[in-house]
């Protein structure tokens, strides 16, 4: 680990550097995988237990990303937006036999989707819903329809003109929350007091709607979906702190009313295989308001792993044909998570094309 990455922003091909990969070892591969260390270390040690030969590659475009540092091999490539992405990923699972793709961000969930058919004839499993599923979990107007039209309870979701609106009509309650539609990790995020405070973000958030705002505890659920696409496993954390859209402090929770909702929104959205994060509140009220479904895993995953839902080895085992015992509520109730800052460590020739 910690070798420099390939470079593969000039070319779609992958010149080999070292044999391909056998088929008695398990090659997976991690897209834009930033400062995912902790998910990278759960699979490493999840295929130890299991005895397991495995060689963890990831991507990213800077080679200052610290998982990056720490992959057996590591690729920078283009951005997702860029034409050649998804033939830059392409020629790394042909070369190095990648058996299964992880994405680990929002950014290429889209793309991964419509060209999950085309990795798969390479015998490559993506840990992706199918498009429909992307769309409506990104778009969160579409998120607020389907939770709607399914009975799930949900934040009334207005466009910023319609709230106005509505507001002029039957005077909404105060304080509101404002956000992209298409935003992601918490970005661009405000609580509004007066329809003058909304009109002034709006014109700073792009493509913005504006909620009633929730009040109550916070929690994200980690949902498992095998490869059946059936749900096996739910596992509640409340959010006790959050930094910079991602938690720090959390705390799992048996939260049986919870728990059921989850798998029942997972199931009618369709979504998998893998881990699907759903964003909800617990009001004072005692409701369930879902405000976000997130298709991958999410940054507080480690969490739920440590707890005994270990998604990492349930995913290995079927990668290789095998059936995991998985128990719906078997993980460990009250784990707290307090996360920190750890460091990864560069020599000036480690990092591939930046100065130091």
């Amino acid at each position: 680990m910690g070798k420099s990455p390939v470079d593969m922003t000039t070319t779609d091909t992958l010149q080999p550097t070292r044999p391909r990969q056998g088929r008695d070892r398990i090659a997976v591969l991690f897209t834009c995988i930033g400062r995912r260390v902790s998910l990278l270390h759960c699979f490493a040690r999840a295929a130890r237990k299991l005895r397991l030969p495995a060689c963890f590659c990831g991507t990213d475009t800077t080679s200052l990303s610290p998982a990056l540092q720490l992959c057996d091999e590591a690729f920078l490539v283009k951005p997702t937006t860029h034409a050649r992405y998804i033939s830059q990923l392409l020629s790394i699972v042909r070369e190095r036999d990648i058996r299964l793709l992880i994405p680990t961000v929002d950014l290429d969930l889209p793309l991964l989707a419509r060209n999950k058919s085309r990795f798969e004839r390479l015998g490559c499993r993506v840990l992706v819903s199918n498009p429909e599923a992307i769309d409506i979990c990104r778009d969160k107007r579409r998120t607020f329809g389907f939770l709607t039209r399914h009975g799930f309870g949900t934040p009334e979701t207005l466009s910023v003109r319609t709230t106005l609106a509505t507001d002029r009509k039957r005077k909404l309650a105060w304080p509101r929350f404002l956000k992209r539609w298409d935003g992601y990790a918490g970005r661009d995020n405000a609580v509004v007091r007066t329809p003058a405070e909304l009109r002034w973000h709006a014109r700073r958030i792009p493509n913005a709607i504006c909620q009633e705002l929730m009040e109550g505890t916070e929690y994200t659920c980690d949902v498992y979906i095998d490869f059946d696409m059936r749900v096996r496993c739910v596992v509640p954390r409340r959010r006790i702190e959050v930094r910079s859209g991602e938690v720090s402090k959390g705390q799992t929770a048996k939260h049986p009313r919870i728990m059921d909702e989850s798998r029942r929104l997972a199931e009618a959205l369709g979504a998998g295989p893998g881990v699907v994060t759903l964003q909800l509140f617990l009001t004072k009220r005692n409701q369930i308001k879902f405000i976000e479904i997130n298709p991958r895993f999410g940054g507080g995953v480690p969490l739920s792993i440590r707890a005994g839902a270990d998604f990492p080895r349930w995913i290995l085992q079927e990668l290789t044909g095998k059936r995991p015992r998985i128990g719906f509520d078997k993980f460990q109730d009250g784990l707290v998570m307090l996360r920190y800052d750890a460091e990864v460590w560069l020599e000036p020739s480690d990092a591939k094309g930046t100065r130091l």
